[in-house]
């Protein structure tokens, strides 16, 4: 999770689900609440610890830090050099995990098969909207953090690309670098409201409509294959922090037939037959 945090376009959710700890992360955030802080006046660290589910937190936590900090150079380094190939692989696993997603639905009707309609239809629209223009205020930056925590939380949605929809990605980037407090205080105060709320609301549908929510989710994750298509053209560029032109949005072409192409279709394969892997390793794991 904390590896594809990195890329702008791929959800840490998506990860999170295909090793198979989406709810019990989602579980976990929502313990976080005032009857928890009620069980730390009245029974201690440790039951406050447990109540929370601290120890998955925490490994989660460390793992995705430790990831973020060993492999952030490692990632802008193929994302710059071999962007292809980059997105070939994550294309390969998000296909695999939605057809991990799917195959757990034990039933297919009509409703479900809309709801699957419906997420790809929403991220669809989402990753073929223009950036948004936005006036920077108290609200809106707390808007954008709460949407953007929302986003990183479903699978198949990014949210650094969430934010460059709603025309903040830039103000977050340059806030981060130059160390604007003011711009950032509000910023992750929206994101602590999105997390706490989102979290509950999520945890409920999947908990109350499993199999129609993993339908819906199944689309999410197929819709945004149009976002991590590996073959683009630029439409519009934008500046970044260091002054370099990059690309902000960007349309999907055909592939050229070349070698590179072969490549592209070995590591789409190495992503599906990761997925594939993991799944084998998780059903032995639960016996």
């Amino acid at each position: 999770m904390g590896a594809v945090e990195l890329i702008p376009g791929v959800s840490a959710g998506t990860i999170a689900f295909v090793t198979g700890i989406y709810t019990e992360l989602l579980d976990s955030i929502k313990s976080i609440n005032l009857q928890a802080l009620k069980v730390w006046r009245k029974e201690g660290v440790a039951a406050f610890w447990k109540t929370i589910n601290g120890n998955f937190l925490l490994t989660l936590l460390l793992g995705m830090a430790l990831a973020i900090i060993s492999l952030s150079r490692f990632i802008q380094f193929v994302l710059q050099n071999y962007p292809i190939l980059c997105w070939s692989f994550f294309f390969g696993l998000i296909i695999a995990a939605s057809w991990y997603m799917a195959k757990d639905i034990p039933r297919w009707n009509w409703t479900r098969l809309l709801l699957l309609l419906l997420g790809v239809g929403l991220m669809l629209t989402l990753f073929t909207s223009s950036p948004a223009s936005i006036s920077v205020t108290p609200i809106t930056l707390m808007l954008a953090g709460a949407i953007a925590i929302s986003a990183m939380l479903m699978p198949g949605i990014s949210g650094s690309f969430v934010l460059v929809i709603m025309g903040f990605y830039q103000t977050i980037l340059v806030a981060i670098n130059s160390f604007d407090v003011y711009t950032l205080m509000y910023f992750a105060l929206g994101m602590g409201l999105g997390l706490l709320s989102v979290t509950r609301f999520l945890s409920w549908l999947l908990h109350r409509f499993t199999y129609p929510m993993q339908a819906f989710l199944t689309g999410v994750m197929l819709g945004s294959l149009f976002k991590i298509w590996p073959w683009k053209e630029t439409l519009l560029t934008r500046i970044n922090s260091k002054g370099e032109i990059v690309p902000l949005l960007e349309g999907n072409i055909l592939p050229a037939l070349n070698s590179e192409l072969i490549y592209a279709l070995v590591l789409a394969s190495v992503g599906v037959s990761l997925v594939l892997l993991l799944d084998v390793v998780m059903k032995r794991w639960s016996k």
